[in-house]
């Protein structure tokens, strides 16, 4: 199974930019993406991103603000939040997996254990 580790989270005030980071032990051949889970809700699709790269999907919340893209060679996928909202605030997830990634369609395989994401003044 694949280890992800997730790195990037803090405090940001409303829009300011923060970069996520995703490292994955070994390769990844699979499709890459991201979660997040507000507290008292449930968890769910941020971006996606398939191998090796050629299609990226985003959940119609972030989409113009967040960009996903992925290293292959050093097995890492960032996601780069701008102008963040108070809404934004959450935990958010790397996953991959090993089937099809669509815009409808992204089973997860492995998760990371988070990073938390806190957008306030």
């Amino acid at each position: 199974q694949v280890q992800l580790v997730e790195s990037g989270g803090g405090l940001v005030q409303p829009g300011g930019s923060l970069r996520l980071s995703c490292a994955a032990s070994g390769r990844t051949f699979y499709g890459m993406g991201w979660f997040r889970q507000a507290p008292g809700k449930e968890r769910e699709f941020v971006a996606s991103i398939s191998w090796p790269g050629g299609r990226v999907y985003y959940a119609d919340s972030v989409k113009g603000r967040f960009t996903i893209s992925r290293d292959n060679a050093n097995n890492t996928v960032d996601l780069q939040m701008s102008s963040l909202k108070p809404e934004d605030t959450a935990n958010y997830y790397c996953a991959t997996t090993r089937g099809a990634v669509t815009a409808t369609r992204f089973a997860v395989d492995s998760w990371g254990k988070g990073t938390l994401v806190t957008v306030s003044s």
